[in-house]
């Protein structure tokens, strides 16, 4: 209850005075300091706001040799293609994705906090650990970041959509590499929840589910990435991308916080 508390007040004073938002957040970060989600313990770990240096050291991370296409880890020693089994088979629309954590343990923990336990708090430490994640943000150079949008019913019921959340603090943090949130995309179908689904149903289910805000123009010089919380399939991103490239992108590349 705190954390929706500092919520509240941190974007009222980001609405009315948005200089003062990071110094209320800090504020209440003193007054009532938040336990790590990952290990329970005080997260007293400068520049994280509340995961700890124990939680942070258990994460996944994702590092090379990985999937040219998705981000997915090649463990061992990597001789021959770049494309992981399931890329070869999916056949992506998009050129290359990277991902910063494989989707379990302490890494699912913050993703179900963000996405379903109303976590927003959350949303700039995971940003800060794509940022640190070994060449994600070399990845991410001059892009335009196009958060997976919500259906409105679907927001309306979380309250926020995560994508965005973190790819608003991923610009900040990576300002020196010069990102764009470009949140160019709707969704127009309220689709039913992909967990149960297997892959061609997740596919049958994104079908026509996306389209460009009205208004869009797509700049057909500019690199875009899709972003989203979690790569399961690619059919979420496969099918954003879809769109974005049938308006005249010509560059268009997907990144995720965890693959799994």
């Amino acid at each position: 209850m705190e954390g929706d508390a500092a919520e509240i007040i941190e974007n009222t004073a980001g609405k009315y005075f948005p200089s003062m938002r990071r110094a209320v957040a800090r504020l209440f970060d003193i007054v009532f300091p938040r336990d790590c989600p990952v290990t329970g313990e005080p997260s007293d770990n400068p520049p994280w706001r509340y995961i700890s240096a124990k939680g942070l050291a258990v994460l996944p991370r994702v590092a090379p040799p990985h999937c040219e296409t998705c981000g997915f880890p090649f463990y061992g020693v990597l001789a021959g293609s770049q494309i992981c089994p399931h890329c070869a088979q999916f056949s992506p629309v998009f050129s290359h994705g990277k991902t910063a954590v494989i989707a379990k343990g302490a890494a699912r923990e913050l993703v179900h906090t963000l996405k379903y336990r109303r976590g927003t708090w959350l949303a700039e430490d995971m940003a800060r650990i794509i940022a640190t994640t070994e060449f994600y943000p070399e990845f991410l150079d001059s892009a335009m970041l196009v958060p997976v949008p919500l259906h409105s019913a679907r927001l309306r019921w979380r309250g926020h959509n995560q994508s965005l959340l973190i790819v608003r603090h991923l610009a900040r943090i990576l300002r020196d590499r010069h990102l764009q949130v470009a949140d160019v995309l709707e969704r127009t179908k309220n689709t039913l929840t992909q967990t149960l689904l297997d892959r061609e149903e997740r596919a049958r289910n994104m079908q026509r589910a996306f389209a460009l805000r009205a208004g869009v123009s797509i700049d057909v010089n500019a690199r875009y990435v899709v972003f989203d919380d979690v790569f399961t399939t690619g059919s979420t991103l496969n099918a954003c991308c879809s769109v974005l490239l049938d308006a005249g992108a010509k560059h268009v590349d997907v990144a995720t916080f965890a693959h799994g």
